[in-house]
């Protein structure tokens, strides 16, 4: 199969177009041929070797996390899936690698695509999607009342997490520049901070969560702002021993992680909060869900740029920029 991949690490390493070993179908697999998928900060982290302290890979490297295709096969043992079916997933680590024709996938991390979305509009969904969910609901326990404040609305994760969080029925806060402002209201945002005239630490306070998309100084300034009790969870802040725990590392690195982590987990302490840095995690079913939400027009898909194939490379330098709105999706074939 046609695949797009690394065969090291390094931020200068540019994505190779060849030939590579079709996936093998499991029993509890099914076979996909992708139609789309989207790119994330991790797969340039991935790329420059910043996760290889957590996750051990092996080259060459399929970079890509988000699929959306059609059944081509399915495993002796599969049952909710069928050939034909039109699906979409984010597959566990270890057996990502969306850059390419096609891929194995476990049924348990699979969905049906909401009816009427494209393959580009389902690509764009699972990570950002199950990332919002489980760190809002599953970690920081979001209800209906609570404020929330969201880093860098625009962005691939913020544009779905507003629109989820403000189904939930929470008064939605979020950052962005200033030709987004209007952008980030459209999807639902209460209050939006234009953070080239203001700082989110001098105008905002008694937050219930914060969702840390930025990492570095803006992590370390969300604590300023929440009420006693409150949360702070981060992607792209610092990991901690929780992460080592849920990640099941050996002693060492979790003693590694726990310096690391001693900074925020320190703040939190003094604000008396609570802080969680988190990897999502893989689910059929929350996919399941958020097909339900597009379907009924309360989740809408947002999508920056659309790239072909050949170009997953200009793909990759674009997302890079950090200018983006929304998601940017790779379209495998037609």
């Amino acid at each position: 199969m046609k695949a797009a991949f690394i065969t090291k690490y390094g931020h200068d390493q540019k994505l190779v177009f060849g030939d590579l070993q079709a996936p093998v179908c499991g029993d509890t697999d099914v076979l996909v041929e992708i139609h789309a998928t989207s790119l994330n900060p991790i797969d340039f982290k991935i790329r420059d070797g910043k996760i290889k302290f957590l996750r051990a890979y092996s080259f060459p490297l399929i970079l890509g996390h988000d699929v959306a295709g059609i059944v081509v096969a399915v495993g002796s043992k599969v049952t909710g899936f069928k050939k034909g079916d039109r699906v979409y997933s984010r597959p566990r680590n270890g057996r990502t690698g969306s850059l390419a024709q096609m891929i194995a996938i476990d049924e348990n991390e699979l969905a049906l695509m909401p009816k009427d979305a494209t393959f580009e509009e389902a690509a764009s969904l699972p990570l950002v999607g199950l990332t919002s969910m489980q760190a809002l609901v599953d970690i920081a326990g979001m209800k209906k009342g609570d404020r929330v404040f969201i880093q860098a609305g625009s962005g691939g994760v913020g544009s779905f997490a507003i629109q989820y969080a403000k189904h939930v029925g929470v008064h939605v806060i979020t950052t962005t520049s200033s030709r987004n402002v209007e952008f980030v209201r459209s999807l639902g945002a209460d209050e939006v901070i234009d953070y080239t005239t203001r700082k989110f630490e001098d105008v905002l306070k008694n937050v219930d969560i914060v969702f840390d998309t930025l990492g570095g100084d803006a992590l370390y300034k969300s604590f300023q702002i929440l009420r006693p009790g409150g949360w702070v969870v981060s992607i792209s802040g610092d990991p901690d021993q929780h992460l080592a725990d849920d990640m099941k590392l050996n002693f060492i690195k979790r003693e590694i992680l726990r310096i690391v982590g001693r900074k925020a987990n320190g703040l939190a302490k003094k604000a008396k909060a609570h802080y969680r840095f988190i990897f999502m995690h893989s689910s059929g079913k929350q996919l399941a869900e958020i097909t339900r939400l597009v379907e009924a027009g309360i989740i809408k898909p947002v999508i920056d740029k659309v790239f072909s194939f050949s170009e997953a490379q200009q793909a990759m330098e674009y997302l890079e920029k950090g200018r983006s709105r929304g998601k940017v999706i790779v379209k495998i074939c037609d």
